[in-house]
């Protein structure tokens, strides 16, 4: 059985008074005048005028001492004492909020600018009005929502204890809107593609299934921020698009990893993967600028500074040095030895690609950044354009900071034989047992037939921010997936 708190019952107990005194507990329209913050930004004036003004928001703490109660109201723009005494607000009004209003609950507050006896900014309230009565206590401050589970699973809390929290997801916003605009200034057009798709295309990633009831068939969530769509825009004779959504991979959790994410792509027509690389460092230093007010950043182990000027690594020539293999002559069985040695159990590994970014990704993580990594093997680029020094290569970028990828481009693939030719190679991996393998798409090679111009392409996910940040991808999350709470105790 499962036992209900006191307080909880007590509560229910007083929005029933509540309602037998003719108040509604949860009326429709609040009168605010001013927030918190312009309050406080004003409370000298109002000090001197003493005109009345009318603030709302969540009771946060509640002390009486006597004829005295004090207080902290909270609405989203900042915290302020507020003051009830019976002298000024009436007897009958001084019992109600006593009985009545409890911590959690949101009110509408009359009342003046007033100090304290230690010169604290503060609220004389005069009129008070309960506009939501809480059922449930609010967690305290340092013994409440601690289990990261918990936290996740009633984020709601979680962001109304924690002030920090709530800033990082105005700053997480400011960081998506500096994109857009960046992008926007520079000439291109936002845009949205299909979030189903028949085919999923843009990424080497296992994606999500589901039915659609009025085709009869079954569809696929994108795993890419409309890759595909975006260079048939490229044919249809768009020069500059974007998007910013979510995209969606069925693979494992990590604190760089999730399945349901926010990513932005951008494709260039008439720009090579260098033209990519100096918009690239211009966006991300004006925008993590504007967002940050800094370009210095301590992430993990490393200190990291983007102001510099970002180097260029060779994919290869990294992992000859720090490896001693050499990635583009060694056969498959040195690289699964090499694989093994690194503890990485290449049974488990069923491509020569796979073999290769397992053994990239061991050296990524000893690479502070900010640099791009260039010279990929065409191996693990199958939409990216072949170079024209060294047809092993492909002319692509990636973003490397703090040990990690963080943003990926490339001149794109536009010869139509050369593209269905790379699926037919990634047809044969799905077939070996490869999920992440990419689909073919036959109605995109046909669209490459009719010729996309010189393009080229980039997309960089939230996993940039969470690093910013210094915290796991899940954190700057609003709500992150989990699994449903079992209906039965064991």
């Amino acid at each position: 059985m499962v036992q209900i708190p006191d307080e909880f019952l007590n509560r229910k107990q007083k929005l029933q008074q509540l309602k037998e005194l003719g108040i509604n507990p949860y009326p429709a329209q609040a009168q605010r005048t001013i927030k918190i913050a312009n309050f406080l930004e004003s409370f000298d004036d109002f000090l001197e005028t003493k005109d009345k003004q009318t603030i709302t928001g969540r009771l946060k703490l509640k002390r009486g001492h006597g004829k005295l109660t004090f207080g902290h109201l909270e609405d989203e723009s900042g915290k302020l004492q507020i003051v009830f005494s019976q002298k000024d607000i009436g007897e009958e009004r001084y019992d109600f909020m006593k009985n009545f209003c409890d911590v959690g609950d949101i009110l509408e507050l009359t009342g003046t600018a007033f100090l304290t006896l230690k010169k604290e900014k503060s609220f004389l309230v005069t009129q008070v009005k309960i506009l939501t009565k809480a059922l449930r206590p609010l967690p305290e401050k340092w013994k409440g929502l601690i289990d990261e589970e918990a936290r996740y699973r009633k984020r709601y809390l979680d962001l109304l204890m924690n002030p920090e929290l709530r800033q990082m997801f105005i700053v997480k916003s400011r960081f998506w809107s500096s994109i857009r605009s960046f992008l926007l200034q520079e000439g291109f057009l936002e845009v949205e593609t299909p979030v189903l798709e028949v085919t999923p295309g843009g990424a080497d990633a296992e994606p999500f299934v589901t039915h659609h009831n009025a085709l009869d068939i079954d569809v696929y969530l994108r795993i890419s921020m409309g890759e595909l769509w975006q260079k048939r825009l490229m044919v249809a004779g768009f020069e500059k698009t974007f998007e910013i959504g979510r995209q969606f991979r069925n693979e494992g959790i990590s604190p760089e990893h999730l399945q349901d994410y926010t990513q932005m792509e951008f494709y260039w027509a008439y720009a090579d993967y260098k033209k990519g690389m100096a918009l690239v460092e211009r966006m991300y230093k004006k925008c993590i600028q504007e967002t940050f007010n800094t370009l210095k950043f301590t992430i993990g182990k490393f200190n990291v500074d983007l102001e510099q000027p970002w180097p260029q690594l060779d994919y290869g020539t990294e992992i000859k040095k720090q490896l001693k293999i050499d990635i583009f002559s060694d056969n498959d069985d040195a690289l699964r030895k090499k694989c093994d040695a690194l503890g990485l159990n290449s049974k488990k590994i069923i491509s020569r690609s796979k073999l290769i970014d397992a053994l990239w990704k061991q050296c990524r993580k000893n690479i502070a950044g900010p640099a791009f990594l260039t010279g990929h093997p065409v191996a693990v680029s199958p939409l990216a354009k072949r170079s024209v020094v060294d047809q092993n290569k492909v002319e692509r970028f990636q973003i490397i900071i703090a040990g990690s990828e963080l943003g990926n481009g490339y001149s794109e693939l536009n010869d139509a034989a050369d593209q269905a030719e790379r699926f037919s190679q990634q047809t044969r991996l799905r077939k070996a047992g490869d999920k992440e393998a990419q689909m073919p798409d036959d109605d995109f090679v046909e669209a490459l037939e009719y010729g996309m111009p010189p393009t080229c392409g980039f997309g960089v996910s939230e996993r940039l921010f969470s690093f910013l940040m210094n915290k796991s991808i899940r954190e700057c999350v609003l709500f992150p997936l989990l699994r449903p709470k079992s209906s039965t105790k064991k």
